[in-house]
């Protein structure tokens, strides 16, 4: 079998679980090749090897897109594809410190942070309060509780999220 492909959820606050997901596919003889539809990864067979994998968000420069991927390729990154709002590059361990990161301090980090933020989460925030809420509200008038309760457990999975990113932007913040 030359080619794998494995389907695998991560969410957005989840991309350095899927850096380390893809390294490890790596060092087990799995070359990522591309991710697309509903979380499938496709991977190609390859000498198992340490590859350190490294995701940016950064939807907003597409207009640059030459000079954002030249910027990582100068600092060694491989650009392998944008794939909803995520930027993927990867380069050899021995290339890079174990922990190198793209980000060469907090602030940039901070910086991806709020960038996620405003591309995912408000727009999740807005049709929420938009589409949902409105519905939520008119079937607990309407004796509807079987949508009721759908659309509450709707609205406590979105706040979880939404205090999990939050978490993870104050440890950041307060490094």
């Amino acid at each position: 079998m030359r080619y794998k492909r494995s389907i695998k959820f991560f969410s957005i606050m989840q991309y350095q679980a899927e850096e380390e997901y893809l390294r490890s596919m790596h060092q087990d003889g799995w070359k990522f090749i591309k991710v697309s539809g509903l979380c499938v990864y496709r991977f190609e067979k390859c000498e198992p090897q340490d590859v350190i994998y490294r995701l940016d968000y950064n939807q907003y420069d597409i207009w640059h897109k030459d000079d954002y991927v030249q910027l990582f390729h100068d600092c060694g990154w491989e650009y392998l594809q944008d794939y909803v709002g995520y930027s993927y590059f990867r380069k050899t361990a021995d290339n890079a410190n174990e922990q190198e990161e793209i980000f060469c301090d907090d602030e940039s980090r901070l910086q991806m942070m709020s960038r996620v933020f405003k591309g995912r989460m408000l727009p999740l925030l807005i049709i929420f309060l938009a589409a949902l809420l409105p519905q939520m509200v008119l079937n607990l008038n309407d004796d509807k509780l079987v949508l009721a309760a759908i659309f509450i457990m709707i609205m406590l999975l979105y706040v979880f999220i939404f205090i999990r990113f939050g978490i993870q932007y104050l440890k950041i913040k307060n490094r």
